[in-house]
């Protein structure tokens, strides 16, 4: 179910962000940062952020937060631990923090823009998640999102 939802994202999220470079999705990368590392289900990162080496190629090691931090609740992982591994990008700098829940089939949104402690809870099929600035044109419904899991 996770894989399912992990994959069609990062599609839809490079349907739009790749081809105007900027920014690309990450499955499961580690980034270490903060003294200590967290590894999405996906890491969004702006284009002129990610990582690169002396070639000009994609780093193999991430030692800042992603611009926008996705995860796939599973049924065996603890919702408190990966809240806070959200929560912990946020602090580093990241812009937004998704947290899907397949079996309630409900998103938590968390933003730099919210007080602390408020987030915003998405469980009606018609709303539009919220997304990072730069990726607004990505207008996904719960709906849809969820729907992904009907292949």
């Amino acid at each position: 179910m996770r894989c399912v939802i992990q994959g069609e994202l990062v599609s839809a999220i490079h349907r739009i962000l790749k081809p105007q470079r900027i920014a690309w999705a990450f499955p499961e990368l580690r980034c270490t940062f903060g003294d200590r590392s967290t590894v999405p289900d996906i890491a969004v990162f702006l284009w002129d952020r990610i990582p690169r080496d002396q070639s000009g190629e994609v780093a193999n090691a991430f030692s800042i937060a992603p611009d926008w931090t996705i995860e796939i609740l599973s049924p065996d992982q603890s919702q408190t631990r990966v809240t806070k591994n959200i929560l912990h990008c946020l602090k580093f700098g990241a812009q937004m923090g998704w947290l899907i829940d397949p079996d309630e089939q409900t998103v938590f949104v968390y933003s730099q823009k919210q007080d602390l402690g408020i987030v915003e809870v998405l469980d009606q099929s018609s709303l539009i998640i919220p997304s990072p600035p730069f990726a607004e044109e990505l207008q996904l419904s719960v709906r849809e999102l969820f729907a992904w899991l009907s292949i």
